[in-house]
C-alpha cells in the first residue's frame, strides 16, 4: 500500500516532494497530484482502489479523478466497474505546454496596448526569478553579450550561451577558472564568488548576487547611464586581465 507523509509521495513514504510541486505547475491540485501518482504507479484503478491506495476518502478520490479527467491527466474506462488510467506523464505535460503556448500567442496578439519598455532600476530577488531573467535576456540577444560570473554559475547557462556563439553572436565571458567555449572569447580572473554581471546588446544590464547561499538580489536596468557605467567597468576588468597576462608572459 502507498502512504504519504506531508509533502511527500512514493512507496513507504519515501519519494520526491518535487513531483507534486512540479505537477501543480501544470494546473492540478495537490490531492490530484497524489491521485495521479497512484495511477502512474498502480495503473488502472477504480475510485475505491485509488482511495485505499492513497489513503483518502472515496469522495475525495472520485473528486480528484474527475478533476484529472477534465484536465487531461487521466482517462475513464467503462467496464463492469468504472476504472481510471493515467495519461502518460510526458504526454500530459506536453499537452499542457502546447496549450499554454497557444494561449500565450493569443494573448500577445490581442493585448489591447503596446508593450511598454522597462524603465528605471528594477530589483529582482530570488534565485528562480533571477535565473528566469538571465535566460530571457540571453534568448533575446541580437548581436552581443558579455557575462561575468564563476564557472559554476556559467555552466548553468551553457545551453543559451553556446547557441549564441554557434549563431555567430559575439559572446565574451569573464570567469574565475579554466573554461572553453567554441566561438566565445574567454577571460580568466580571480574568484567571482556569487557575483554575476550581464550586458546584452549594449542595452540591458543585470548585476548582483546569484546562486545557492547568496543574497540572490540583482539590479536590472536599461538606463543608458547604468549601461555605460557597467560597460566601462567590464572594459577596465578585461584590460586588467590582459595586463596581468602580459606580465606573466614576460
Amino acid at each position: 500500500m502507498l502512504w504519504y507523509r506531508a509533502g511527500e509521495i512514493g512507496s513507504d513514504g519515501m519519494g520526491d516532494a518535487r513531483f507534486v510541486e512540479y505537477l501543480m505547475h501544470f494546473g492540478v491540485t495537490r490531492q490530484e497530484a497524489l491521485v495521479y501518482w497512484t495511477l502512474l504507479v498502480k495503473g488502472k484503478q477504480t475510485g475505491y482502489e485509488v482511495a485505499k491506495e492513497a489513503g483518502i476518502s472515496r469522495s475525495n478520490a472520485y473528486s480528484s479523478l474527475a478533476g484529472l479527467v477534465e484536465k487531461g491527466a487521466a482517462y475513464l474506462v467503462e467496464e463492469s466497474a468504472k476504472r481510471y488510467i493515467p495519461v502518460a506523464l510526458e504526454e500530459f505535460c506536453e499537452n499542457c505546454i502546447r496549450r499554454m503556448k497557444a494561449e500565450e500567442d493569443w494573448m500577445v496578439k490581442n493585448l489591447p496596448v503596446e508593450p511598454v519598455e522597462e524603465e528605471g532600476y528594477i530589483t529582482i530577488e530570488g534565485e528562480g526569478n533571477i535565473e528566469d531573467k538571465i535566460r530571457n535576456l540571453l534568448m533575446s540577444v541580437r548581436e552581443r553579450v558579455y557575462i561575468s560570473c564563476s564557472v559554476q554559475i556559467l555552466r548553468k547557462f551553457e545551453g543559451e550561451t553556446k547557441r549564441l556563439a554557434a549563431a555567430g553572436k559575439k559572446v565574451v565571458v569573464i570567469t574565475d577558472g579554466e573554461y572553453f567555449m567554441d566561438g566565445a572569447t574567454v577571460y580568466v580572473t580571480g574568484d567571482k564568488g556569487w557575483q554575476i554581471g550581464l550586458i546584452t546588446d549594449s542595452k540591458y544590464v543585470l548585476s548582483g548576487e546569484y546562486g545557492a547561499g547568496s543574497l540572490n538580489t540583482c539590479l536590472y536596468s536599461g538606463q543608458n547611464n547604468f549601461v555605460m557605467v557597467f560597460k566601462t567597468a567590464l572594459a577596465n576588468e578585461i584590460k586588467l586581465i590582459e595586463m596581468r597576462k602580459g606580465e606573466k608572459q614576460r
